[in-house]
């Protein structure tokens, strides 16, 4: 599999059931992962930290746009070279999202804001007869402003998900 396909959110993915019940947007997408696969954390950093310039810079014109409407955003400094801890906890920042859960298996960050809150999964299956990954965001609207700022992201966030997890695969960081 060169490609990230479509899937669920796993069942065993802390985001079950409550927040894939509750969402107005969900997507997931299976990846494979290199034996021996990788940590959460390595994971994450081998999609996430390696983003194109001009996405880096997309996503700071998203968040000073966010930040003036009064909204929670990363730093500046995370969106464009997301720093790596040597260890992490429930409560750090990774990347540009705190982190509000992370054990062996799964890592889940994300933000609360006024219009909805978004969380992302990255999810570790080690069993079976390959190892892989399932990268899944889910968001849940509290009102028509998280709805329209859906409306206008969701078609970009499916294309862009889909493209860095194809530049990680591609690149040999899973």
């Amino acid at each position: 599999m060169t490609s990230p396909v479509e899937c669920a959110v796993p069942s065993g993915s802390v985001l079950q059931p409550q927040w894939v019940t509750a969402a107005h947007y969900q997507a997931a997408f299976r990846v494979p992962l290199t034996p021996p696969p990788a940590g959460v954390v390595d994971i994450f950093f081998g999609i996430f930290g390696h983003h194109p310039a001009w996405i880096r810079w997309v996503l700071v014109t998203r968040n000073v746009l966010a930040r003036w409407s009064g909204l929670a955003v990363a730093r500046r400094a995370d969106v464009l070279a997301p720093a790596r801890q040597p260890a992490y906890a429930v409560g750090d920042t990774i990347g540009p999202w705190p982190l509000f859960s992370l054990d062996d298996r799964e890592l889940i960050a994300g933000r609360d804001n006024p219009h909805l809150d978004f969380r992302l999964s990255v999810y570790r299956e080690t069993g079976g007869p390959s190892p892989h990954a399932v990268v899944s965001t889910v968001c849940v609207v509290h009102h028509w402003t998280g709805k329209a700022y859906l409306f206008l992201i969701v078609p970009f966030h499916r294309w862009g998900l889909r493209y860095i997890l194809r530049r990680a695969l591609r690149a040999g960081r899973l």
